[in-house]
């Protein structure tokens, strides 16, 4: 029994650093999509699929949303707003 548990741990160990770290933690759960504030502060939130944004939030320019937290939309809106004109902006 006891060997089995072992067994078991080090094909575990083995999947896990041969799998690497392919989870990626999605932006907004499921039947959301993200949306972002107005103004140089930023800001995001999660909006529910078929409802529109409601001030101060908006939805991020097409080809520029973010999917998974870090990835490149993710970071990119670190540094960077939408003003009150749609037009991005440096923070």
């Amino acid at each position: 029994m006891r060997t089995r548990i072992v067994l078991a741990t080090v094909g575990l160990a083995g999947l896990l650093v041969t799998g690497g770290c392919s989870f990626q933690e999605s932006i907004c759960g499921g039947g959301e999509y993200p949306v972002i504030a107005v103004g140089g502060q930023g800001g995001s939130a999660c909006i529910p699929d078929g409802q529109e944004p409601t001030a101060p939030y908006v939805r991020y320019p097409e080809g520029k949303v973010p999917q998974h937290v870090d990835d490149e939309w993710d970071v990119y809106w670190r540094s960077h707003g939408i003003d009150e004109n749609g037009t991005i902006i440096e923070r």
